[in-house]
């Protein structure tokens, strides 16, 4: 069964194409990647597919139906967006900000109950900011706050979840921190995570699938093993590279040749 069937899809901005032509279906409990380079579109193609922005032609379909005939509660309850930039003004506690991820199952005006509380208390627990819940966003770090904003998208208790570049602007250990958490969501709660990212070894480290756009087209889709090639990698980053099989992971791995 797909969660996500994406047929024929352009966009562009003020008559410039950004998307061209896309077309990919994601079976449900998949990880999957969207790689590329700077400008290729992957972030406006995220954006599409929560309905941010409404592609020129083509369509978009969560479970067979079109996104465009979804109200905006319903639709949330199958897809949340984890923005590339979580960065919070305003001095909300933590499990305030957690909270506000349950507003499509409230009505107007209506106060949170004992079963509202239960799934904060276990997204908390699952991207273990528990200790956090009353502290103020603008003062934990930026993986803390990575987590927190995964955890808001957890409560809307989505088929799929969109992340844009959710480990940019981390050390190394906080990157394998919140993929690990991403890998554990998808495995355990079968949620079909769908996120863009710019390390390619780490894409093919965690990924069931892979989608390399060049240009706003898809250069490569498939396992990672199909879509990083050194053919694409060429035509795509303009870099010569040596893929081999990490001995530790026992995933594939890349190394920049022309630097």
């Amino acid at each position: 069964m797909y969660s996500l069937e994406v047929k024929k899809i352009e966009f562009g901005y003020r008559g410039t194409p950004v998307l061209k032509d896309i077309s990919f279906n994601v079976e449900k409990g998949k990880f999957l990647s969207i790689i590329g380079p700077n400008g290729s579109g992957k972030s406006t193609l995220l954006k599409t597919l929560n309905n941010l922005y409404s592609p020129n032609r083509g369509e978009i379909l969560v479970k067979k139906k079109n996104i465009k005939n979804y109200k905006s509660k319903e639709l949330a309850k199958e897809l949340a967006l984890v923005p590339q930039d979580t960065n919070i003004d305003y001095e909300f506690v933590v499990e305030d900000i957690v909270m506000m991820g349950r507003y499509p199952y409230k009505g107007r005006f209506e106060k949170e109950d004992d079963n509202d509380y239960k799934i904060i208390d276990e997204a908390l627990n699952m991207t273990n900011t528990t200790e956090l819940r009353e502290r103020l966003i603008t003062e934990i770090s930026g993986g803390e706050r990575q987590r927190v904003i995964i955890a808001k998208a957890l409560v809307q208790n989505p088929s799929i979840i969109l992340l844009d570049e959710p480990t940019s602007n981390l050390d190394i250990n906080h990157q394998i921190e919140i993929l690990n958490l991403l890998k554990k969501l998808n495995e355990e709660e079968k949620t079909t995570v769908i996120l863009v990212m710019h390390d390619i070894n780490l894409a093919a480290q965690y990924s069931d699938e892979i989608i390399l756009l060049n240009n706003g087209e898809i250069l490569g889709e498939g396992i990672p093993e199909t879509v990083i090639t050194v053919e694409n990698i060429k035509e795509a980053y303009n870099m010569e590279v040596a893929i081999d099989r990490n001995k530790y992971t026992d995933t594939i791995y890349l190394t920049p040749l022309n630097i």
